[in-house]
């Protein structure tokens, strides 16, 4: 059998509104995210990823009011992430209406709490979310890749893609899958807002390196892009933002294009 590809659109949420940036800056307002929220889910989105995009970076605890205003008008899974650092956090996000928690500044802070919130929560609520961006500056003992004749290692992000850590994305992935988590949300910050496409050699590599669900996120402009993703990588599932936000496509337009195309979606 099988398995269908999930398409998923995401609200990144600042300040209570969803907003779209490039490279994660040059921030720019998409609209309320309980109405995008619920059209989503009636359009026939298989998820909805909800990401607190500032909350690392001042220090607070993802919005709990505006989660569950999001949680009560969709009936599809839910994945909320910003700020995770704690299990109280987790639990709070998880009560307030989430199905699944992303965590990646937490994470990598303190990778012991991942295995912390799979035994609790279970693995199959805990996604964790990789800001990954390729560094030129060759080191020694990472992962080294070649395009265009340039060399280069992908490296880990935190704080909203803002601060380098030094981690090499192929051993945090195995990483993070050893000690428990369920899914991983893996953005390109090359690519995320450029509309130009899939960062498609990241994913596969992400994809070849773990046996748990991977979702692809960063850069998709158009339907042929998740088309795309889905054809030339083995990953689960394809997130996109600025195609449903600005009202280019609806959800279930592109889920029906994919099938056209022969990728196995639920339609």
């Amino acid at each position: 059998m099988t398995l269908t590809k999930r398409v998923i659109p995401c609200l990144d949420v600042d300040n209570g509104r969803v907003v779209k940036g490039m490279h994660f800056k040059s921030i720019k307002d998409a609209g309320d995210p309980v109405l995008l929220a619920e059209k989503y889910s009636q359009e026939g989105a298989d998820e909805l990823v909800f990401l607190d995009i500032t909350a690392s970076e001042q220090q607070r605890e993802t919005i709990k009011s505006l989660v569950k205003k999001v949680a009560q008008v969709i009936d599809i899974p839910f994945t909320v992430g910003g700020g995770v650092k704690t299990l109280q956090d987790a639990r709070d996000i998880l009560l307030s209406g989430a199905d699944k928690v992303a965590i990646n500044t937490g994470a990598v802070k303190n990778p012991e709490i991942i295995t912390k919130l799979m035994e609790i929560f279970g693995k199959q609520c805990i996604v964790i979310a990789m800001d990954v961006r390729r560094n030129f500056e060759i080191k020694e003992g990472k992962h080294i890749f070649e395009s265009d004749s340039k060399k280069f290692w992908f490296e880990v992000f935190i704080y909203g893609g803002k601060t380098p850590t030094g981690l090499d994305a192929i051993e945090w992935a195995k990483e993070v899958e050893r000690r428990g988590a369920g899914e991983i949300l893996l953005t390109s910050i090359d690519m995320d807002g450029t509309k130009e496409g899939y960062d498609v050699q990241l994913i596969q590599e992400i994809v070849n390196t773990v046996n748990i669900p991977v979702v692809a996120s960063g850069g998709c402009g158009k339907p042929k892009h998740m088309l795309d993703v889905f054809l030339q990588t083995n990953v689960d599932a394809a997130l996109a933002a600025s195609i449903f936000h600005y009202k280019t496509h609806s959800v279930d337009r592109v889920k029906e294009y994919l099938k056209e195309n022969g990728v196995p979606v639920r339609l």
